[in-house]
């Protein structure tokens, strides 16, 4: 039996419950194509990231028909704080899962997609080969689709990043999450260093990059603002900003709500560092209204000289 796993912070109770403010309102699904859209998930026995992490947009998002897909299943290896995906052993690995996320997404036929994984330390590979035949099999179906992988750190071996990499994902990304004086106590497993080290080489090899950031778990602006200027040096292309919300009171806290200025004015610290497209706000999360950046994909493919992905309609 898998047990959904929270750990709090050592010597501390659990935090109270706080009340979000106003500008925090996330979006009831009450339209069709969200239960609609509920149904195919369902019937493909597909995971998604939306449900499996509590994640507040899913109303707004799938009534868009917008969704993040989980892959390698839905039981995680690592135990991140700030996290509500099942922490446990998980599954052997479903080899028809690619087969079927490429189904899925075919139907919808979208612009844009995100997948997702669950961290699968079991694996020797880390799930490098299930993600290259997963892209290949999504990109053979949707020709005309930008895909947008969000990855683990595959423990720092960039050998298996040039797997994943060499099924030409139209965008690698990989989330720090937090700032590095806080990084061991919200994602407990990771490393700072080895996440660098992965958004650095894929860089190199020439892939559109993505990172995203959780402010409220305790961090500085002087520290986020670091980072920020350290992901302009890395050449990362694009970063996402978003409050931390506890999904549960076993949950790391949240220590602060910050305010929908303090987020435009990192966008703007984040742009005029060099970071080319910043999405930044109170319920942005890493895959939120990724399904209207195709054209900004496109682009910056263009821009470092890969290969075109064709247009819906083209």
């Amino acid at each position: 039996m898998v047990e959904r796993v929270h750990l709090p912070i050592a010597g501390e109770p659990p935090a109270p419950r706080r009340r979000h403010p106003e500008w925090i309102r996330a979006t009831l699904p009450t339209k069709p194509a969200f239960f609609e859209l509920r149904a195919m998930v369902k019937e493909l026995q597909l995971h998604t990231v939306c449900e499996s992490a509590s994640c507040p947009n899913i109303g707004e998002c799938w009534t868009r028909r917008a969704l993040t897909i989980m892959i390698l299943g839905d039981i995680c290896t690592r135990s991140c704080r700030f996290c509500d995906v099942t922490t446990g052993r998980p599954l052997p690995v479903d080899p028809d899962e690619p087969r079927r996320v490429a189904e899925m997404l075919a139907r919808l036929d979208l612009e844009h997609t995100v997948i997702t994984c669950v961290d699968r330390d079991d694996l020797a590979d880390f799930g490098a080969a299930h993600w290259a035949e997963t892209i290949q099999r999504v990109k053979a179906a949707s020709p005309r689709m930008t895909l947008e992988i969000l990855a683990g750190d595959f423990k720092g071996k960039t050998e298996l990043v040039d797997i994943v990499l060499a099924a030409d994902p139209d965008v690698f990304a990989h989330n720090l999450e937090t700032v590095p004086r806080l990084s061991r106590e919200v994602r407990v497993q990771a490393s700072y260093p080895r996440s660098y080290k992965i958004l650095e080489h894929a860089r190199a090899r020439g892939a559109v990059t993505k990172t995203g950031l959780m402010l409220g778990l305790g961090e500085e602006l002087d520290e986020v603002r670091a980072v920020i200027r350290e992901l302009a040096g890395l050449g990362v292309d694009i970063l996402t900003l978003g409050q931390y919300l506890a999904p549960s009171k076993s949950h790391l806290p949240i220590t602060r709500y910050v305010h929908p200025t303090e987020f435009a004015e990192l966008e703007a610290f984040a742009l005029e560092a060099g970071i080319t497209h910043v999405v930044a706000g109170p319920l942005v999360r890493s895959s939120y209204h990724a399904d209207g950046q195709a054209k900004l994909v496109r682009d910056l493919r263009a821009a470092k000289g890969l290969a075109p992905v064709s247009a819906p309609g083209a």
